[in-house]
């Protein structure tokens, strides 16, 4: 459970070589996309932090945290934190497409909003609701995720493999109800000791290595 103090000032570190936003590589070209609005689902260890990210990002319109990979029953905060239910804590990302592109939220999730590298785990959370997962809703996204984690993988930019999964988004299930409290938890609660000790500093880190995605107001 993240809900204990951890001590602030504990440095952690991803598992990317030391590359400048201007260095990280660029994802694939990809398809026009049909609508201006679309929707991405991403997980990657705890939704507090990933929704500090993108909440800020150029284009985004909208973020909600929540659960996929797992039934709609059993999508509960307490009930996922035992770690068996399948789901991972994720984000839903609405964004406009004449802004930012699919490629921009990947380049993001992979330069800047958790380490794809460490196998069911994220700094202190360990346990497959932490797992490092895109969701993908159409082929398009598929191919694109793909395709990008093999040109990250074989560029060697990581220390070690990427292990993040590309699977079919069957269902993404907000945290709502008495689990509400989860949304936005950042904004409401900047000096609890998990997000001052690991989300703070990566919301940072985004803001420094992506100024030109980077907008102050929250989504």
């Amino acid at each position: 459970m993240r809900n204990r103090l951890i001590e602030v000032g504990v440095l952690f570190c991803l598992g990317a070589a030391a590359l400048s936003a201007a260095s990280f590589p660029e994802p694939p070209k990809e398809n026009a996309p049909a609508e201006a609005k679309a929707t991405a689902v991403l997980a990657g260890g705890c939704f507090w932090g990933m929704q500090g990210i993108y909440e800020h990002m150029k284009g985004v319109t909208e973020t909600s945290v929540g659960f996929a990979g797992g039934d709609k029953k059993t999508a509960l905060y307490e009930t996922v934190s035992e770690g068996n239910t399948g789901h991972a804590e994720s984000i839903k990302i609405t964004y406009d497409t004449t802004k930012i592109s699919y490629g921009d939220l990947l380049k993001v999730f992979f330069a800047a909003a958790h380490d794809p590298t460490t196998l069911n785990r994220q700094h202190y959370d360990v346990g497959t609701q932490y797992r490092s997962v895109i969701f993908y809703a159409n082929d398009d996204q598929k191919k694109m995720a793909e395709s990008y984690i093999a040109e990250l993988n074989n560029a060697h930019v990581f220390k070690s493999p990427i292990v993040t999964q590309v699977v079919p988004l069957k269902g993404f299930y907000a945290a709502d109800g008495p689990d509400r409290e989860h949304q936005h938890f950042l904004d409401h609660n900047p000096m609890q000791g998990y997000i001052a000790a690991v989300d703070i500093p990566l919301q940072k880190e985004f803001k420094e290595k992506f100024p030109e995605f980077w907008v102050k107001e929250s989504k």
